[in-house]
């Protein structure tokens, strides 16, 4: 996956001008780098929801690639499985995947009964769910409210797929569970 050249801009406020970046096709690789910086942004382009102003991309495009957002952008009114359930399908292991992110036994409860952090691993548990779809996955602050041990387990499940991930984060646990760190400036 590469980016060739890009530039990007939103309105007047210039993100990436002539960017080029190389990403590796395996593993887990980490963007880093201040807020405001453009990571989101390149996961957006990579995504196929943003189209750059000039330059080329090469990456599956929007029907390839999982995405985790920053906010959860969990359904309403929902249990923990049938969130998953409403987008993976109804055959989908809701319970298998909620274990995964260690949520077992929860799937009967409604999201808005769920701490702040165990709706993230109900987002990060549909995201596991689709990303044996894909051929890309992007997270975007990922493990927001997940303990380190927690977020490590889930990485582990994502690698585990051998499918190129590529992070965005801020705190340096969630950058260690990295293969490969890029800074983005």
């Amino acid at each position: 996956m590469k980016l060739e050249h890009v530039s990007f801009s939103y309105g007047e406020k210039v993100i990436f001008h002539d960017f080029s970046l190389a990403l590796p096709d395996t593993g887990v690789t980490a963007l880093s780098g201040p807020s405001g910086c453009g990571k989101t942004t390149l996961l957006r382009l990579l995504a196929g929801l943003e189209k750059p102003d000039s330059g080329r991309i090469d990456a599956p495009g929007p029907a390839g690639t999982t995405i985790l957002f920053q906010e959860d952008r969990l359904l309403p009114g929902l249990t923990a499985a049938a969130q998953l359930r409403a987008v993976l399908g109804r055959g989908v292991d809701a319970e298998g995947l909620l274990r995964a992110v260690g949520l077992e036994g929860e799937g009967g409860t409604g999201t808005r009964q769920l701490s702040g952090g165990m709706r993230r691993r109900v987002a990060l548990a549909r995201a596991l769910g689709r990303a044996g779809r894909s051929r890309l996955v992007l997270l975007d602050e990922p493990f927001t409210g997940v303990d380190p041990p927690t977020a490590r387990r889930i990485m582990d499940a994502f690698r585990g797929l051998d499918i190129p991930v590529i992070l965005t984060a801020h705190d340096d646990h969630s950058l260690s569970l990295a293969d490969k760190m890029i800074p983005v400036k």
